[in-house]
């Protein structure tokens, strides 16, 4: 039997991190799920990334409304077929998208470097792939 412990205080100790990383976002989480997925899968429909973004298609109707305010998208009638519109991420989506992960990411790295010493870094460094594995998506989900 999995110890409930071990989720309450894993869950517990990702909190606090995760909101300080999310503090240095100037795009919502996501926006930034949406321009993430346009620019590593190419253009989508909108049914498509709320799919993909496991968000209702109302949401994300107002966050593309928004990101195509940004210019960090572009609508496009599909090409072969005409009654699809596709949308897809602009270089300056891609620059504010690289900049969000860039942002969080000096803060990250420098916290590891200020916060932890070279065995915490070790320990930490060896349980990336652990969690990449629990991140892995199922069939049944």
């Amino acid at each position: 039997m999995p110890d409930p412990n071990l989720a309450a205080e894993f869950r517990s100790a990702l909190r606090p991190l995760i909101r300080r990383f999310n503090k240095e976002r100037t795009i919502s989480l996501g926006k930034s799920g949406i321009l993430g997925r346009l620019n590593e899968q190419g253009p989508a429909t909108a049914s498509e990334l709320a799919a993909s973004e496991r968000i209702t298609p109302q949401a994300v109707a107002v966050a593309l409304r928004e990101l195509e305010e940004l210019s960090f998208v572009t609508r496009a009638r599909d090409d072969i077929d005409r009654r699809k519109v596709r949308v897809q991420i602009t270089e300056t989506g891609r620059v504010a998208l690289e900049s969000e992960h860039a942002a969080g990411t000096r803060w990250l790295a420098e916290a590891l470097v200020e916060r932890l010493d070279n065995s915490e870094r070790a320990t930490l460094s060896a349980a990336v792939p652990v969690l990449r594995k629990l991140m892995q998506e199922t069939g049944n989900e």
